[in-house]
């Protein structure tokens, strides 16, 4: 039989060659996490029955990595139990695959265990999976289970286990819809599946319960009213298999309408950036994955676990009536007994019996069809009469205004928001199309169900009625007992399948490859990670055919996606909006989940096909900002994995595409290319200047002719990208010099790039998305005083985020006007249109200012810490140290900077931490880190040596803080606060404890007191010295981002968009400052007005102060564009720094630093005084100096920006 209900058996786990989620091979320890691989599958990789399964399936079905233990299955430890969970892929046609797993610890295999020198009896994560188009989930979970308890039952089975898969997979046919039911056994135990008929609703095999018990009836029609208005949905859980059947029910429940956007149930952890995507989605993520660092704007944050649903964007409810009617009938289904409670029996008999059946009974199948309906009814009443309003059946053309003026007629009330939105959803316009001149319109429900309301007939009747009992289908295995033996098959761990003997072949040369590097790395590198260090080549020459030739069809299966979506792309009409499409999301995921870059480089290799078979190159408006977002993603993903190639196709064809401006002037995309980082690499132009040179060589031509002429070319691309001149020419000087160029060619490559920038802005104005700076990697800079000026290379333009929002808002104005706000760029960063700076703002001094960029990191900078004359000053005086910036990266590393030493900024740099480095802190001779690695790393300052590595904790730490007295005070994730003792290593009591997280902490050494505050929305308050906790403060309704304590004040600030002031010595709340539009990340209190200062992610700075007994905002400044990150107030200066890597520094009037009058605003004093000319980057953390007037920031491209005020008091 051709169609079959299972189409694959997968088992992923642990390979011959072992992966970090890093990427880098060998075996690193058993506190990393490894990438899973596909071990074994049947059919066969040679077969060709089905499509070859997803690449991206062992990462989807263990989402966590894999693990390895030193123990695997213990009946009195529930977190080695085995996890048996669905999920759901989908395909770039939007056709999905449904996946049943059992997750288990399994026993390394020998050879891996030798090859990689693992612990003996070691275990790590297994998945075995069945994989089917159908979504027959109980069948396929039953089924897996059946297998699973076969394998590691005591008393084995009759067969080879692999036989049994055969069996299974080859010989059960997917039954016919509403006729058949296929009886099938394996071992000892009968199974039975059907499919219901398709005339139907459509096939559901899963149960709404989790649904409704995870949400109450407000927070469920919420939900539903985001899926349906499109919005960006993450789904959290600690449960894989809730995140899918949530997931899976609300994709029903808007029957007949289908999910159009990027739709990835259970989101592997590694992809959690895939959050900040800018198009619709719905994503299920594990509650135990931390999104901190996201943006989150306007992300529907579902968590099924508390019953919460928070986002920054409002979501229009849904109009009356219907509103009530559909709360009513889902707590009529849910409380049955509660809402008829008052009436009388003989009411109750007359009432509809299919919304009564099953009252008293369990959630069932029963209870799944009536709100499926309730469902169906909304849709019904919502729009009714729609059929009316089709003015077209060939263009598909619905009137929308004239439905919606039909309707506020009949109901008396103005044009609802929620209904013009969904209208113009994905949803309602594919739906048209499906139901208008397809055979799918012979099936509408809805239009059945209409018309059944109104002839008065029960909304069940539209459902095929039950023709009898299923015709029953065997299916016996005819191997069954024809071995004519009792042997019986017994396992001690999953069994792998045969290999043939090519992929013998190649597992055996694998490991002697990973053999080889230990043995080399252990003879020349003692105690360092076993990794495959230089062995790349090595591996892929001994590599056998087999894969060679399945990677390609790899390749090819995605380039031919890719072909099609682009194509598809380029055909979008003038009203559809290219970011929120399909095409658009597909193309973008393919190109970020794509490990080995087939995605990115398929991308660019399209378009350059595609501009070889004649294309004009010219875009819309709209497709031009999409092809540009999609180049940016390739080019960034290519430089994370050094791909050249990939960054130089993307560079040659970008300098093709162009649109055509206001002006009728071609706008290439080069040009908006310019914030990637890559260009300023010296060692990538180096790279594209030898491609150059080998690709037009010729033995006739002279070489320094040859030289000069792709240099040209090369500073083409520079000028068209807008590299400052001075950066420009400085990278062409170094490699001309390299090649031995004489001066007169010298001259005409100066005399070219001078034309060429002239040109370019006389076309465009001066570029103002990036200013004059020093080439990456310390290149001499033809100016003596520009590295006074550098700034650090661009990651994501702020002004570009907010169109790019812009174009997912449902505000139509908004983004009418997102184009023409992108066209006013220049004149809104203060460069006019004839290229002159603009005067700065008023009160800001026209002192020069110095902005230094310090390389040194490569990962996201993720803490910051400056070390201050307090924290290091003795009986002597200020230390040399005072001054100095700590700064701490996901690359591991901490790195100590002193800004005195211009040019030479970096003074050490510190490793001993495993994974990402989250909190710094200083005294006077030590450093203390904290990292995701659950240690607290101790360091001498001066000779950089660690000293103490403090273990203690089970989650990642968050704070960390040096005391007097040798001590050290930290926090974590575990929701712990501890105190150490540096010189006997141990920690000396845990003196807090919380229940969730621990975010943020204060604490005072002169009376011991210690506030923090986390994910439980308390603020914790202990008295050390006391060993008591004094309060727990309840008010807040969300995560506690910062916190600061002044004497008998706290001051907390909230996801909740408030900010709290408390009483230490009373436990109570004196004020509640509620009058931001985001969750408030940081709060400062000015000890000299005894004002408090909040910044929030609206990128609103407001200052309180006292009037009457309580707290007011007197002043609002609105400077910044993105998230406030820090504000340190000190008596005279004000240091602010936000995530757009904008800075400000504010000071008091001379004449308000004494007493202050009765009257007048004393916080409203603080005046802005200077800030720096801003960049385009995301800043992950800031910290400023205020004594030496100087704020450094922290990126995510790892760069630091450090800004030294000079100001002169």
């Amino acid at each position: 039989m051709a169609n079959r209900i299972f189409e694959y058996f997968v088992v992923c786990g642990i390979g011959p060659e072992i992966r970090t989620l890093d990427g880098e091979r060998g075996y690193h320890g058993s506190e990393f996490i490894y990438l899973p691989s596909l071990l074994d599958q049947y059919p066969p990789t040679d077969h060709t029955l089905y499509p070859p399964p997803p690449p991206q399936l062992p990462t989807c079905v263990l989402p966590a990595g894999v693990q390895f233990h030193a123990s695997g299955f213990d009946s009195k430890d529930p977190s080695t139990f085995p996890r048996n969970y669905p999920i759901v892929l989908t395909e770039g046609d939007g056709s999905k695959i449904y996946v049943s797993c059992i997750a288990f610890r399994d026993p390394v295999c020998e050879d891996i265990v030798e090859a990689y020198r693992i612990a003996a009896n070691s275990f790590a994560d297994k998945c075995i999976c069945l994989v089917s188009r159908s979504p027959s989930f109980h069948i396929l979970r039953d089924a897996l289970e059946e297998i699973f308890l076969l394998c590691f039952s005591s008393s084995g089975s009759s067969k080879p286990l692999w036989d049994v898969i055969a069996y299974l997979v080859s010989s059960v046919p997917l039954p016919t819809p509403g006729k058949d039911r296929v009886l099938f056994a394996i071992e000892d135990s009968l199974l039975a599946v059907e499919v219901p008929p398709k005339d139907g609703l459509p096939h559901a095999d899963i149960s709404f319960q989790p649904l409704i018990q995870c949400l109450d009836v407000d927070n469920f029609i919420k939900l539903f009213t985001a899926v349906l208005l499109e919005r960006r949905i993450l789904l959290r859980s600690n449960k894989y298999s809730l995140l899918t059947l949530v997931s899976e029910a609300i994709c029903h429940l808007i029957y007949p309408f289908r999910w159009q956007h990027v739709y990835i149930p259970l989101l592997f952890f590694s992809g959690v950036d895939y959050i900040d995507a800018p198009t619709p989605y719905m994503m299920g993520l594990h509650s135990g994955v931390d999104t901190f660092g996201l943006t989150m704007d306007g992300v529907v944050v579902v968590d099924l676990e508390h019953n919460c649903i928070t986002t920054s964007e409002d979501i229009p409810p849904i109009p009356e009536p219907e509103y009530s009617s559909l709360r009513g009938d889902i707590t009529k289904l849910l409380h049955p007994n509660v809402v008829g409670i008052d009436q009388m029996k003989a009411t109750l008999s007359n009432c509809k019996e299919e919304f009564l059946r099953g009252s008293s009974k369990p959630w069932g199948e029963d209870h799944d069809l009536q709100l499926r309906i309730i469902f169906l009814k909304f849709f019904a009443s919502i729009l009714g009469g729609y059929r009316n309003f089709i003015e077209s059946t060939t263009t598909l053309v619905f009137n929308t205004q004239a439905f919606l003026k039909k309707r506020s007629r009949s109901t008396n009330q103005p044009p609802d928001p929620m209904i013009s939105q969904f209208l113009d959803s994905q949803g309602f316009l594919d739906y048209l199309g499906r139901g208008i001149g397809f055979e799918e319109s012979n099936i509408n429900l809805l239009d059945k169900l209409q018309d059944a309301i109104g002839r008065g007939q029960s909304p069940l009747s539209i459902l095929p009625s039950i023709m009898g009992e299923p015709e029953i289908v065997t299916i016996s295995d005819y191997r069954a007992g024809s071995s004519g033996s009792d042997a019986k098959y017994c396992y001690d761990r999953f069994p792998s399948n045969i290999l043939s003997e090519e992929e013998e072949v190649k597992r055996k040369q694998i490991l002697a490859t990973a053999s080889g590097a230990l043995e080399y790395s252990g003879k020349h590198a003692p105690g360092s990670p076993s990794i495959f260090a230089g062995q790349d080549s090595k591996a892929e020459s001994l590599s056998p055919r087999e894969r060679a030739a399945e990677r390609e069809r790899m390749v090819l299966d995605i380039k031919v996606k890719l072909q099609g979506l682009w194509l598809r792309l380029l055909k979008l009409g003038s009203t559809d909006d290219p970011l929120s499409s399909f095409e658009y999301g597909t193309i973008l995921a393919l190109i970020e989940s794509d490990a080995e870059g087939i995605g990115g480089s398929g991308f660019v290799e399209c378009i350059r096909e595609h501009i070889h078979s004649g294309w004009t190159c010219q875009l819309t408006e709209e497709q031009f900002i999409a092809v540009k977002e999609l180049l940016k993603t390739a080019i960034t993903r290519a430089t994370s994995r050094n791909d050249m190639a990939t960054i130089r196709d993307a560079l040659e064809v970008s300098a093709e595409i162009y649109k055509k401006d206001v002006n009728n002037v071609s706008d290439y995309v080069q040009r908006h290319l310019r914030s990637i980082p890559v260009w300023d690499d010296l060692r990538f132009w180096e790279g594209y200047f030898d491609y150059l040179l080998d690709r037009f060589s010729s033995k006739s031509a002279n070489y320094a002719t040859l030289v000069t002429t792709q240099l040209i070319v090369m500073a083409t691309h520079m000028a068209g990208l807008g590299l400052a001149d001075t950066d420009a020419w400085s990278l062409i000087e170094t490699i001309a010099g390299k090649n031995n160029i004489g001066y007169k060619h010298m001259i005409k490559l100066r005399g070219f790039l001078a034309h060429i920038r002239q040109i370019c802005i006389g076309y465009w104005g001066i570029y103002s998305s990036k200013s004059q700076a020093v080439p990456l990697y310390g290149l001499a800079s033809p100016r003596p005083d520009a590295a006074s000026e550098v700034e650090q290379p661009a990651e994501a333009s702020g002004v570009g985020r907010s169109w790019v929002q812009s174009m997912f808002s449902r505000d139509t104005t908004l983004r009418a006007n997102s184009f023409s706000r992108v066209r006013k760029w220049t004149s809104d960063t203060g460069v006019s249109e004839n290229g002159k700076q603009e005067p700065s703002a008023a009160g800001q001094k026209k002192i020069q200012t110095s902005v230094r960029t310090l390389r040194g990191h490569t990962g996201v900078v993720t803490a910051l810490h400056c070390v201050t004359s307090r924290e290091v000053w003795d009986l002597i005086g200020d230390r040399e140290d005072a001054g100095f910036f700590i700064s701490g990266s996901t690359d591991c590393t901490i790195k100590i900077w002193d800004p005195s030493l211009r040019g030479s900024e970096l003074r050490a740099t510190l490793k001993g931490h495993t994974r990402t480095v989250r909190a710094i802190n200083s005294d006077r001779g030590k450093v203390v880190s904290g990292s995701d690695d659950q240690t607290v790393l101790v360091w001498d300052k001066q000779t950089t040596q660690l000293l103490e590595e403090l273990k203690g904790h089970d989650a990642q730490v968050s704070y960390v803080r040096m005391l007097s007295g040798e001590r050290v005070l930290t926090a974590a994730h575990d929701g712990t606060v501890k105190m150490w003792d540096v010189r006997t290593d141990t920690c000396v009591a845990t003196v807090g404890r919380c229940s969730s997280a621990v975010l943020c902490v204060e604490y005072d050494d002169s009376t011991g007191i210690l506030a923090a505050g986390g994910r439980d929305s308390v603020t914790n308050i202990w008295d050390i010295r006391a060993g008591r906790q004094m309060h727990k403060l309840l008010g807040h309704t969300s995560w506690i981002r910062s916190i600061r304590m002044v004497g008998d004040a706290v001051i907390t600030g909230s996801d909740d968009w408030t900010a709290r002031m408390w009483s230490v010595s009373r436990g109570t709340c004196d004020a509640v400052l509620a009058c931001h539009g985001g969750p408030i990340l940081c709060v400062e209190y000015s000890i000299s007005d005894k004002g408090i200062i909040t910044g929030s992610t609206d990128g609103l700075l407001r200052f309180w102060e006292n009037d009457n007994g309580g707290l007011k905002c007197t002043k609002n400044v609105t400077l910044h564009t993105s998230s406030i990150l820090s504000i340190n107030a000190g008596e005279h200066w004000l240091g602010v720094g936000a995530a757009d890597n904008s800075m400000s520094l504010f000071h008091r009037p001379q004449e308000r630093l004494g007493g202050f009058s009765s009257t007048g605003a004393k916080i409203a004093g603080w005046q802005l005084y200077r800030t720096p000319q801003k960049t385009v980057a995301m800043v992950r953390c800031v910290s400023s100096d205020l004594e030496r007037k100087r704020i450094c920031s922290g990126g995510r491209n790892g760069l630091l920006r450090l800004w030294d005020a000079t100001i002169n008091i």
